[in-house]
């Protein structure tokens, strides 16, 4: 018998068999480690600001309070609202809207416009207002008004999206630096979070864009 060869052999198996047991316990320990936990398909690009549109219906306005906006490029905006909204007939009628950012100074009447259908309820003078230049109602209250044109609609099941250019931006002088630029160190836009349907607030600067140019691998 050749005890050398079965010798061989069985350091050979005995080495794969720990390098296997190395390897399975290593994956085990980065699935625990590393492994998020999926929960399907979910809405969770929140906490986002919270609006009021506001449109003319005849001489007089309607108002909206909106939780789904959006960023599209450097000069278009997003305002998604629900195909069942009052408001949408006169936004695609006129393709005029504006956009007021909500404080918590007018936090109550923002959620008020936000409970009650305009089919129901007459919401134009729940917000003393002003017609803007591209003539679109801008509330006395809000620290910044963007006055808006349609220009596309995507549809998509139950929403209407409208995309929007900016005509005007109106903003309280309390609100712009000394470069004429808007300060968020003081205007403070109110946050909607959507599954718990919470109202948040901003927080603190925490860093300057750009600024963390160190691999943080090598910190």
């Amino acid at each position: 018998m050749n005890h050398s060869y079965f010798g061989k052999r069985w350091i050979l198996s005995s080495f794969l068999l720990f390098s296997i047991t190395v390897l399975l316990t290593g994956c085990e320990e980065r699935k625990v480690t590393f492994m998020k936990k999926n929960i399907g398909s979910a809405l969770a690009l929140y906490p986002a600001p919270t609006v009021v549109v506001g449109a003319m219906n005849g001489d007089k306005p309607t108002w909206t309070l909106v939780g789904h906006v959006g960023i599209i490029g450097h000069d278009k905006i997003l305002v998604s609202l629900a195909s069942a909204h009052y408001i949408n007939q006169f936004i695609k009628k006129s393709g005029k809207l504006s956009v007021n950012i909500v404080d918590e100074g007018i936090l109550s009447e923002a959620d008020y416009v936000g409970s009650v259908s305009g089919t129901k309820v007459d919401k134009s003078e729940v917000f003393a207002y002003e017609l803007g230049e591209a003539g679109t109602p801008i509330i006395h209250k809000a620290p910044l008004t963007m006055e808006c044109s349609v220009a596309d609609v995507y549809n998509t099941q139950g929403f209407e999206s409208f995309i929007c250019s900016i005509d005007n931006t109106y903003v309280e002088e309390e609100h712009l630096n000394e470069a004429g630029k808007i300060n968020y160190h003081t205007l403070k836009p109110v946050l909607f979070e959507f599954p718990t349907y919470e109202y948040l607030k901003t927080g603190d600067v925490i860093g300057k864009c750009l600024s963390f140019k160190k691999n943080p691998e090598e910190a």
